[in-house]
């Protein structure tokens, strides 16, 4: 099967620039979620065996249910060194954006890319990359970022080489930015990727577990609890919602990545569409971070653009609203009012 992705200039581009670099950055989005993760981590290994000495870094804390991944303790995270970092990209000559494509999705560290000199280049799947003189190497129809990060050391002669270091974060990446590969993964490319990488021996039923059977006992009360005393439903719109107050996390001990995967639930509903889940910041007033997701044809990600400032794919879109979550709660409720036609 033919799963090269490539151009032959983009290849030959990629090639030019790593071998001619020697301070490389591998940088994930704010919030890092398993394809960020994993795509980075997976890319640096790749990097590795080319005899390079990558760096990967994340903004802020990825969730718990990641902390297992191998090489994962190499991450650097910003929000706890800042100094460090700001020193490895003063002398960055390449640096690559993995799983997102617009600067303003790593929050504080935004100047940071802006002045930053090097050379970049962005492995991404989502819609609409914006950023100029880079090596854009984005394609929207890929399930994941890590599917294209399988694909380009595929097709750079690479995979034959790689250990369970590089097929695990891969693997996971792919998993969990198509929940367990339930939505956005209908290309047989996708299941050729997959029968290649469990060629490293990787335990593909483990890796599951760690990931979406690694909660605290806690994490499972706080799902019990929004899904029965918060989840609105409105049945003739086959639209739901709930809410996830501050208060709410601090009393059932949220740490990092225990609602994950929860915004899934209420689409187990019959004929339920769209399910979106407001939960507000931990530390910053009048934020609240917003989630969607669909089945079928439903947009949730121009949703989420119109609505919550957000975007991402038709079935899973996240965005924030800069409000209370009362207000927040007017917004989705008028979201899913105006876009009544396309669910009834």
């Amino acid at each position: 099967m033919d799963i090269n992705t490539l151009t032959e200039q983009e290849a030959a581009t990629l090639k030019e620039w790593i071998a001619t670099s020697s301070h490389i950055i591998l940088i994930g989005h704010k919030s890092p979620d398993g394809d960020a993760v994993g795509a980075s981590l997976g890319w640096a290994e790749y990097l590795r065996y080319l005899g390079k000495a990558p760096t990967v870094v994340m903004p802020d804390a990825y969730p718990d249910f990641l902390h297992w991944l191998p090489n994962n303790e190499k991450i650097m995270r910003y929000d706890k060194r800042p100094d460090e970092v700001r020193t490895l990209f003063s002398v960055a000559d390449l640096v690559f954006y993995l799983d997102f494509s617009e600067e303003t999705r790593v929050d504080d560290m935004t100047p940071l890319l802006q002045n930053c000199k090097a050379k970049k280049v962005i492995i991404d799947h989502h819609p609409s990359p914006g950023l100029e003189g880079a090596l854009i190497l984005s394609r929207i129809g890929a399930s994941s970022t890590c599917e294209l990060v399988f694909r380009i050391v595929w097709q750079l002669g690479g995979f034959e080489a790689m250990t369970q270091h590089f097929a695990v974060p891969v693997y996971c990446g792919m998993m969990t930015d198509t929940g367990g590969f339930t939505y956005n993964s209908n290309d047989p490319g996708i299941y050729f990727i997959i029968s290649q990488l469990l060629t490293k021996h990787i335990d593909k039923d483990k890796i599951y577990r760690n990931v979406f059977n690694n909660y605290s006992s806690w994490a499972v009360r706080l799902r019990g609890y929004i899904l029965y005393q918060k989840l609105n439903v409105f049945d003739d719109l086959h639209a739901s919602y709930y809410t996830i107050t501050r208060k709410e996390l601090r009393s059932f001990h949220y740490i990092k990545g225990d609602a994950e995967g929860l915004v899934n639930e209420p689409l187990r509903i019959k004929k339920m569409k769209l399910s979106v889940s407001l939960r507000e910041d931990t530390d910053q007033d009048n934020l609240v971070w917003v989630s969607l997701r669909s089945v079928d044809n439903f947009p949730c990600d121009q949703m989420s653009h119109d609505f919550f400032n957000g975007g991402g794919h038709p079935n899973a879109s996240g965005g924030k609203l800069f409000c209370t979550i009362e207000e927040a709660e007017k917004v989705v409720r008028k979201a899913i009012k105006a876009y009544a036609g396309l669910l009834q």
